[in-house]
């Protein structure tokens, strides 16, 4: 199946989400190394923040900058979940950490 997008969503996010869905657990600092494409670690760590938003990686404890990917992001990354159907996230939105 292929993967249904969402409009806010880059390329980024699908390589966030594929890093998570091999490894169980990743920092931003990590992926802006790991993954191969040129994103700081603050651009990745943008994109995990709207990526949690929306429910497809989350957070592994409070205050945590270590992120794990959910069953959500499972169905995604699987072609199961619309992303357009989620809530739209705010970039400038930081969450309760």
């Amino acid at each position: 199946m292929s993967r249904k997008p969402a409009r806010w969503m880059c390329t980024l996010d699908e390589r966030i989400l594929e890093h998570l869905s091999e490894d169980p657990w990743s920092t931003p600092k990590y992926m802006s190394r790991a993954i191969k494409l040129t994103a700081s670690r603050g651009r990745v760590e943008e994109r995990c923040l709207m990526l949690s938003q929306v429910g497809l990686i989350a957070p592994i404890f409070n205050d945590s900058n270590m992120y794990e990917i959910t069953g959500e992001g499972e169905e995604y990354l699987d072609g199961e979940l619309d992303a357009e159907n989620r809530p739209r996230p705010s970039p400038r939105a930081r969450q309760d950490r």
